[in-house]
């Protein structure tokens, strides 16, 4: 994908490069491919020299919301966080199945990251990874820090408003850019625009975190973005690493 040959020598030795020096590792199933078992993640973060942290990825069954967190609870210090492939998966974010995940990213104050807005597969639901789902459960869990990966990309309005209305609500930029298209250049342009208008609507950018969803979107068009988008400096610095490292603590 994108050229790379997605390998954890490959993606340290590019963090190095453009002078990233912590990241997160997760793995959601690849189309054709098969995923890495969560704890696999964790063997990978800890061959990384400290640069790379895992979150886990959590389906939604009873059985795998359990094992989720109990290797979260195993790995106190080394996991980050969790993800939810809304969209990907046969459930909402407000699904019973995930309460007991929510409590315990509550009680242990680690942020959760939902997939939002398009999917990749052609038979994705877009009718629960649409950001506006995630209202109803940032309203009935105010403790729960919630991540929405990939801006809605294309209702960034939508995230704006959550972003700007909910204080336990934040956005990242990941996976944006998905290699060359047609009018791939304008399409950048817009991304751009939409997200700098977000960051106007918000009254800042104190609630966006910078990601690539490597191989997704390679580093180098990811700090491009930033470098594009109509903000100032000091918020740019945010949305590198400021708030990162403020939200999950590292």
């Amino acid at each position: 994908m994108n050229g790379l040959s997605y390998t954890l020598e490959e993606l340290l030795q590019t963090m190095e490069r453009y002078g990233i020096t912590r990241g997160f590792l997760l793995s959601p199933p690849l189309q054709g491919t098969v995923a890495l078992p969560n704890d696999k993640i964790i063997a990978l973060c800890a061959r990384s020299g400290g640069m790379l942290a895992p979150v886990v990825t959590v389906e939604p069954t009873a059985k795998d919301v359990k094992a989720a967190v109990k290797l979260a609870e195993e790995n106190k210090k080394e996991v980050k966080g969790f993800k939810v492939r809304l969209g990907y998966v046969k459930a909402s974010a407000e699904s019973p199945v995930f309460s007991g995940l929510y409590d315990y990213a509550e009680s242990e104050r680690l942020p959760v990251l939902f997939h939002t807005g398009d999917t990749a597969s052609s038979v994705g639901d877009l009718s629960r990874s649409h950001p506006l789902t995630l209202d109803g459960l940032a309203n009935k869990r105010e403790g729960l820090t919630m991540v929405l990966c990939h801006f809605g990309n294309p209702w960034f309005e939508d995230v704006a408003e959550l972003i700007y209305k909910h204080p336990n609500v934040y956005a990242d930029i990941s996976g944006l850019i998905t290699g060359s298209k047609g009018y791939a250049e304008k399409y950048v342009e817009w991304l751009a625009k939409k997200i700098s208008e977000a960051i106007y609507f918000a009254g800042g950018a104190e609630k966006v975190i910078f990601g690539t969803d490597y191989p997704v979107t390679k580093h180098s068009d990811a700090l491009d973005l930033v470098r594009r988008l109509d903000v100032e400096e000091p918020d740019k610095g945010k949305i590198l690493w400021r708030n990162a490292e403020r939200v999950f603590g590292i």
